[in-house]
């Protein structure tokens, strides 16, 4: 799709035939990478069973990197789907981010911490 920064592939560090990997431009933490499927696709909703799979086969070759490189302490994963859930390029993108201890005062709850309120139970 013109115009769709996620549809060059050019800053791939990772691939497989239906996916890629490059590392986000505005990273949380060291070595936030991005996965994403080849094809222009706006929901992961919206991705086939083998897009689905390519993406997590990626995930584990991602890992496997980040353990290299950075060493981080856990991961979270994420996948922001509309605008409503923060999702800004309409081109499907899961967020591997590399966990370190102490990179925040308390990490209990992860994911949850998109609802600040519900972070914590």
């Amino acid at each position: 799709m013109t115009g769709c920064p996620f549809c060059d592939t050019a800053d791939a560090v990772l691939e497989n035939a239906l996916a890629y990997a490059r590392f986000d431009k505005y990273p949380v933490t060291p070595g936030h990478l991005l996965l994403l499927p080849r094809r222009h696709v706006a929901s992961f909703f919206d991705t086939t069973p083998a897009e689905q799979a390519a993406l997590l086969a990626l995930a584990a070759d991602a890992k496997r990197l980040l353990d290299a490189r950075h060493a981080p302490h856990g991961y979270n994963i994420g996948i922001n789907v509309g605008e409503a859930a923060g999702q800004t390029v309409m081109h499907v993108h899961v967020h591997l981010i590399p966990r370190y201890r102490g990179d925040v005062e308390n990490p209990r709850g992860g994911v949850r911490g998109v609802i600040p309120a519900k972070q914590n139970y």
